[in-house]
């Protein structure tokens, strides 16, 4: 299954081949407008997404399903996901206190591929107040050990591995063929 991963770079479309991929995977930070069009030109039958700190509190569009704290299974992988970033301001959509994860993700099921807008604390973050990762995802990840964690917000491309789970930031966007 080929995956066409997105994140935080509205201007992904002018560098986007028309190439197929089953499963567009948006990691946030990009308008709805833009993640149909990746998903049309890139031919995708599923489109599942998290919305990042700079998006609109609106609900997805039809056909993208929200991943947040639900779970979905395309041919048989199973996706789940969480939105938004730390809150390192008052106000603004998808803020969330490290302990507010935490408590959210207790009972979060295993899904082998996890899509995060934020990474896990001390995995890909940024020496900035914004782009510090959420430690609760290191704590899913060591409890339910996904194959994958997918996340963008952090403006790099890096892929790092945590146990047995391929950590992968994401800017702009990357294809990715998952080992069935």
């Amino acid at each position: 299954m080929t995956l066409l991963v997105i994140a935080d770079d509205e201007a992904l479309l002018n560098k986007l081949p028309d190439v197929h991929a089953d499963v567009l995977v948006s990691c946030g930070d990009l308008p709805d407008q833009t993640i149909l069009l990746a998903a049309q030109r890139c031919h995708c039958r599923h489109i599942l997404a998290v919305k990042g700190n700079h998006d609109s509190s609106a609900v997805f569009p039809e056909p993208i399903l929200d991943l947040h704290l639900r779970s979905h299974a395309v041919r048989g992988i199973t996706f789940g996901g969480f939105h938004g970033a730390w809150k390192y301001k008052p106000r603004g959509n998808f803020l969330f206190e490290q302990a507010e994860v935490e408590v959210a993700l207790t009972a979060f099921p295993r899904v082998d591929i996890f899509v995060t807008h934020n990474s896990p604390r001390l995995i890909h973050d940024r020496e900035d107040e914004v782009h510090i990762g959420f430690g609760a995802f290191n704590t899913y990840v060591a409890r339910a050990h996904p194959r994958f964690l997918f996340h963008g917000h952090q403006h790099l491309n890096t892929e790092s591995t945590v146990g047995s789970t391929r950590v992968i930031g994401t800017y702009g966007h990357r294809f990715f063929v998952f080992p069935e």
